[in-house]
């Protein structure tokens, strides 16, 4: 009997201990990443800023990089993004326009600038003034941009070459990227002899050299819009916003060559 005893309570502390050991766990469970959707330009500044946040806050991002345009299509198409960051601001417009963003939540957050490129070793000068035959810089080769239709840096980059009249020199030797560090990483490895990236790009490979920045008044401003999805319901999804948005995450988008709007007004 008293054997009987024993074996059932061990079995029923057994039970409990179980139920108690499950109850645990549940709240030491990882919470959800806040998921990302960030333009292909922004991965050296913000997978620093991500980290950091990270090592704060105990809370993880996992972060998509690609074109502005297909990250927007993704999000009309109901991917799960929780927070968006464009690399213009038509395809942040094309994203509310589906209403696709939070209310309240979208504001401008980068500046970048257009810069052309040549392998580090090139030999390339180059004058970005009105009249400019690139047509003779490239000899048989091609200038990497990203897709002129649709990517951010394409579409500044098309828009700087019209300006300065060496848009039709060129337009039928274009290496288009599905995005911008693609067009980078043509350049990097010597498959082009020219590119159109930003500033920042350039500055996140040591493989390329910048020849020449393009006037501001040559493109559109590179400007860099954020917002949280309509979709998102992670808590933690403003909280990240708010911290890239701080003083803290300029750091890591100074050092990569952004300038932070507003950061004037945030110190």
């Amino acid at each position: 009997m008293n054997q009987t005893r024993r074996t059932l309570l061990g079995a029923v502390l057994g039970v409990v201990a179980g139920l108690g050991l499950a109850r645990g766990i549940a709240p030491a469970q990882a919470e959800s990443p806040v998921v990302v959707f960030a333009a292909a330009s922004l991965k050296n500044a913000l997978d620093e800023a991500s980290a950091a946040w990270t090592k704060e806050t105990g809370k993880t991002a996992r972060i998509s990089y690609a074109a502005s345009s297909a990250l927007a299509k993704q999000i009309e198409a109901g991917a799960p993004a929780d927070l968006f960051v464009s690399a213009d601001l038509a395809w942040m417009d094309y994203v509310a326009g589906k209403d696709g963003l939070k209310p309240g939540t979208r504001l401008n957050l980068l500046r970048n600038a257009l810069v052309l490129i040549a392998p580090k070793d090139s030999s390339l000068a180059v004058d970005l003034k009105p009249g400019l035959d690139l047509s003779k810089a490239l000899g048989d080769g091609r200038i990497a941009m990203g897709n002129v239709e649709a990517v951010p840096a394409g579409k500044y980059g098309k828009a700087a070459l019209e300006h300065l009249r060496a848009w039709e020199g060129v337009k039928g030797r274009i290496a288009q990227a599905e995005n911008v560090r693609a067009a980078l990483l043509l350049v990097a490895r010597g498959e082009v002899p020219l590119g159109i990236v930003y500033a920042t790009d350039a500055v996140s490979d040591p493989s390329v050299r910048v020849l020449a920045t393009f006037p501001t008044d040559s493109h559109p401003p590179v400007i860099y819009p954020v917002a949280l999805t309509r979709d998102s319901t992670n808590p933690d999804a403003a909280a990240l916003l708010a911290y890239l948005r701080s003083p803290t995450a300029r750091v890591f988008f100074e050092r990569q060559g952004f300038s932070v709007i507003g950061a004037e007004n945030r110190t």
